[in-house]
């Protein structure tokens, strides 16, 4: 049986989102999922939203990853944040990963899998 999943989705990509969606799905997720691709959304979805954990784009239209990542902390949710993206310089990576969140790289996207399943495994 599939492992249910509430994932809040900042991607602006919908051929990302559907491979993402892809890899759960293979990986034993029956995700449920919310994409959104502007900075307003996001914040009403973590204002609203019960999320199990939020994966983001690196660059979007407007603003980044590091915006959501503060947009999460200003909500004051504990949700675990992963940077889902392309090249990215390596002192980035180091930002974003010493912030408390992951990097996953999009060219070896499936290697999500294990890092949620390392979330959904942690006692909240």
């Amino acid at each position: 049986m599939a492992k249910p999943l509430r994932m809040l989705l900042v991607e602006d990509s919908e051929r990302d989102a559907a491979l993402l969606m892809l890899y759960l799905r293979r990986g034993g997720y029956a995700p449920e999922v919310r994409r959104v691709d502007t900075r307003a959304e996001l914040r009403s979805e973590l204002r609203d939203g019960r999320w199990d954990i939020v994966v983001s784009d690196f660059n979007l239209p407007g603003f980044d990853a590091f915006a959501a990542m503060a947009d999460l902390q200003a909500s004051g949710r504990s949700i675990p944040f992963v940077v889902l993206s392309g090249e990215l310089a390596p002192n980035v990576i180091e930002t974003i990963t010493a912030a408390g969140s992951r990097f996953v790289y999009k060219y070896v996207m499936r290697e999500i899998v294990p890092i949620i399943d390392e979330y959904m495994r942690a006692p909240e």
